[in-house]
């Protein structure tokens, strides 16, 4: 097997990377450009919800006492499995069993990706690159081989990779999940091996012109319970902590002090306010606990990452341009404070929706009338 190149893009973590330039063309969400404060704007929040068959939107109050406004009219989807932020804020990524299409603010003029060229398509799981310009897919049906694609954010076709032969171990409560990461042009996926932990794969293209990319031959590694861009480096989150992935992408073994050396299930990044920030938290089921805390955590090395809150369930969060965290249980939308959390430690709970059924993922959106 020839060696992929290119290989990860490295860089130190943390690494500050802003997004003043995204920020600038969803006007007046916290702070312009020039630094002096604007009327704040309320963002729009997407959600999956229904086991994957519905999605809808709601705006909630700029006042952290005021209930939602504008919870619109849901929208049906069939087999929907993930939402994905795409650059502008002003559309939505849905990804169905089927495909992905973008789709507006409003949820509405739905627009396919590219469809891949490889059938049946069954895509499980898509992964967004830090800077959201990338998309990247598994599709993996019933008794079928795994298939790559990534995709640009204006839906484009950028290469395809089948993968090499998948022999899951048996299941169990505790077998690594498979997950995906992309940075750059270089897609990775960790899914679980035969006799314990994880294996790691990466995908990339090797000649310009290429439209399928050249696949690493699987590395074992240590359980990877999941996988994320986060400035210009990828993190695994592992049994012993939050680890960035080497050059070969395999965790290098050194954990983040910010989030300790223990275990994690999740992670998220993005940017809030003007901040870029991680979050991880330990599945509470996993771990047979009633709640496990959510951390989040600025980059800034002399600090530890901070506690948002202790939480059940959790199936997402987003983190917004204004400055607040979202969280998504199986039933309940909640918002928190991060500016104020991250200086003051009172995150500042604020609960927008419940009675959700078997919600799964939830990202912000700018609202019709602030990306005009």
């Amino acid at each position: 097997m020839k060696p992929l190149r290119p290989s990860l893009p490295r860089s130190p973590l943390p690494r500050p990377l802003t997004r003043l330039s995204a920020l600038c063309l969803t006007p007046a969400l916290l702070v312009a450009c020039t630094g002096t404060e604007e009327p704040q704007v309320a963002l729009r929040v997407a959600l999956l919800t229904d086991g994957g068959a519905t999605l809808r939107t709601v705006t909630p109050n700029a006042d952290s006492s005021s209930a939602p406004v504008n919870a619109d009219q849901p929208v049906p989807v069939t087999d929907g499995v993930t939402l994905t932020s795409l650059p502008s804020g002003q559309r939505l990524a849905l990804t169905l069993k089927t495909g992905i299409e973008s789709r507006s603010s409003a949820l509405a003029d739905p627009q396919s990706f590219a469809a891949p060229p490889f059938t049946p398509v069954c895509l499980i799981q898509t992964a967004s690159s830090a800077a959201r310009d990338r998309l990247l897919t598994l599709s993996q049906c019933p008794n079928g081989p795994q298939q790559l694609a990534l995709y640009s954010a204006a839906g484009t076709l950028i290469w395809t990779a089948p993968l090499p032969t998948f022999l899951p171990p048996a299941p169990g409560t505790d077998v690594p999940p498979v997950r995906l990461a992309v940075s750059g042009d270089v897609g990775v996926v960790a899914r679980p091996r035969l006799g314990g932990g994880s294996e790691v794969l990466r995908a990339a293209l090797q000649n310009v012109g290429d439209t399928v990319a050249v696949v690493s031959d699987p590395l074992p590694t240590p359980a990877i319970r999941d996988l994320v861009a986060y400035n210009a480096d990828l993190l695994a989150a592992t049994d012993s902590g939050v680890q960035r992935l080497s050059a070969t992408g395999i965790p290098d073994g050194v954990a983040l002090a910010a989030f300790a050396a223990r275990r994690y299930d999740r992670l998220w990044s993005g940017t809030a306010g003007s901040q870029n920030l991680l979050a991880a938290w330990r599945s509470n089921v996993l771990s047979n606990q009633n709640t496990q805390p959510l951390l989040v955590w600025d980059g800034n090395t002399s600090r530890a990452a901070s506690t948002v809150t202790s939480v059940a369930d959790l199936r997402d969060i987003t983190l917004a341009p204004d400055g607040n965290l979202y969280t998504l249980t199986a039933s309940t939308l909640t918002r928190y404070n991060t500016a104020l959390g991250l200086q003051s430690g009172n995150f500042t709970p604020r609960v927008l929706l419940t009675d959700l059924n078997d919600a799964r993922a939830v990202i912000w959106l700018v609202p019709p009338a602030a990306a005009k």
